[in-house]
């Protein structure tokens, strides 16, 4: 059972920095990941998800026209439970608001860019999976690339949207990627658990981690916890520094 992967600090920076095993891992690129004539599709669970995951691969998708749609799964409102800053309906409406400025700050063309809201309910998507697959399903084409947060990432939201988009994209014909969220938390570089044999690593220039920096900092909501409740940010800042890493990695 892995730990709750909010708790704590996790594994250092400094330890994914230090890994040989890390540093070996296969390269892939955009181009490669979503060859000419194919749609990426992203498939987040909450917004924020698509940046933090593939905030990156966003940037040159939208370098190379590559079509994109984009799945919000659910609004994000239940991220500071029992919070009166950050009510769940403030955050219903908060949240999309901060993923389109931060998709902005990417340099995606939002005029370009398919965006559906599922709707589901946040943090209760595994009771809702079958009808989350069928939802996803239903937007997929055979000659898709679907891009969603790894099975085992930790998070319940994160797995349960991983499982219904694996059903979905092999029910259609789809190619599907799963990236790691919370896994850089939890795991650690040697850990069995965490699939590496899999593991593509897309690299990043310096001025494409900049922007998913500038990126990410549009999410207040995730930046900001409520010290009247002892409720700590859920993007603290040795989070945000392992997702700006000069790359991404994907499960092939």
């Amino acid at each position: 059972m892995k730990p709750n992967p909010i708790v704590g600090q996790g594994t250092p920076l400094h330890q994914w920095q230090a890994s040989p095993h890390m540093a070996q891992l296969p390269l892939i690129s955009v181009e490669q990941l979503v060859p000419e004539g194919h749609r990426a599709v992203i498939i987040a669970p909450h917004p924020d998800d698509e940046v933090l995951g593939c905030g990156g691969l966003l940037q040159g998708l939208a370098a190379l026209g590559r079509p994109i749609q984009l799945i919000s799964v659910t609004d994000g409102r239940a991220s500071h439970p029992g919070s009166r800053r950050w009510p769940a309906e403030r955050l219903s409406v908060v949240r999309p608001q901060e993923s389109a400025q931060a998709l902005h700050r990417l340099g995606v063309p939002l005029h370009r860019l398919k965006w559906l809201r599922a709707g589901f309910d946040d943090s209760r998507v595994a009771a809702q999976e079958a009808a989350l697959a069928a939802f996803i399903q239903r937007y997929l084409k055979p000659n898709d690339v679907v891009f969603t947060t790894w099975r085992e990432d930790g998070h319940c939201d994160h797995e349960a949207v991983g499982r219904a988009s694996a059903k979905a994209a092999l029910a259609v014909g789809a190619s599907l990627f799963e990236l790691p969220v919370w896994t850089w938390h939890w795991a650690t570089p040697e850990d069995s658990q965490v699939p590496w044999h899999r593991a593509r690593k897309l690299p990043l220039a310096p001025e494409v981690v900049a922007r998913k920096r500038h990126a990410i900092h549009a999410f207040a909501s995730q930046l900001e916890g409520d010290p009247h409740i002892g409720l700590p940010p859920v993007l603290a800042p040795y989070v945000v520094e392992r997702l700006l890493q000069p790359f991404e990695v994907v499960f092939v």
